[in-house]
């Protein structure tokens, strides 16, 4: 027999290994592996084909494996092995990887995203709206869909006016809220409700945040005006910043 890869010679062969002319034995029991046996003895220099065959088995195109690496003889050059790549560990992914990603993931829909928001803070219905804006398809009713969030209690622009009002009352004043309140398109009834809330407090919050700031009266009318503009940029009435700057210029006296 002449093997593949290999010179035909007996000099290379060992003293136990087969020799041109020896006949294949039976196998070990079983179909075991017997290195004694011939059959399983295998040279690495021979395509597997070339062993099969030598065997007596059916060649492996036959049985649909992939030819090897090495190729063989009976392998066209036409055919291609595919390998699996993979990411080195610490590799950042692609966008490639991240489109494909974010394509198998659910469709959020536009309910889910506004309950999304909702469970993080309070909104205004206006606000709302501006954020789902950019997600609305054809076939959403964005108005309906605001509707839905106020019947069920989701939504509501006096929550909303009163969770604003907690946050800004302790550093600001009561014409920065009524402003932010009215971008907000919350309802004239909220906000004069707010207005005569945060009025009610005005003095006293605005000299908590002049102490916490100054501490002292000031001795110049530099100083005087530098604090009176402090106040006046948080949103405090003129009113409320000339009780609490003694001396003032008289324009600070009124609102």
């Amino acid at each position: 027999m002449i093997r593949k890869g290999r010179p035909v010679s007996n000099a290379g062969h060992d003293a136990d290994g087969p020799r041109d002319g020896d006949s294949f034995g039976p196998r070990g029991p079983r179909g075991s592996f017997n290195p004694a046996d011939p059959a399983d003895a295998f040279d690495p220099f021979e395509s597997f084909d070339a062993h099969d065959q030598a065997s007596g088995r059916a060649p492996s195109a036959q049985r649909g494996s992939v030819p090897s690496a090495r190729g063989d003889a009976n392998t066209s050059p036409a055919e291609t092995t595919y390998t699996r790549s993979r990411r080195a560990p610490g590799e950042a992914r692609s966008d490639q990887d991240r489109a494909a990603e974010k394509s198998k993931g659910p469709v959020r829909s536009l309910k889910g995203r506004a309950l999304g928001y909702l469970s993080r803070r309070e909104y205004s219905r206006a606000e709302l709206s501006r954020k789902l804006m950019p997600f609305v398809e054809e076939t959403d009713s964005l108005e309906a869909l605001l509707d839905s969030l106020e019947s069920e209690g989701w939504l509501s622009d006096s929550r909303f006016a009163e969770s604003l009002i907690h946050r800004r009352a302790s550093r600001l004043g009561a014409n920065r809220i009524v402003g932010e309140l009215k971008r907000h398109a919350v309802g004239q009834t909220l906000i004069e409700e707010a207005s005569a809330q945060l009025r009610e407090t005005e003095l006293a919050r605005a000299q908590a945040i002049w102490r916490k700031k100054y501490g002292q009266l000031p001795e110049t009318p530099a100083e005087r005006a530098r604090q009176a503009r402090f106040l006046a940029a948080r949103g405090f009435s003129g009113a409320t910043i000339g009780k609490i700057l003694k001396g003032i210029d008289d324009e600070w006296a009124g609102d």
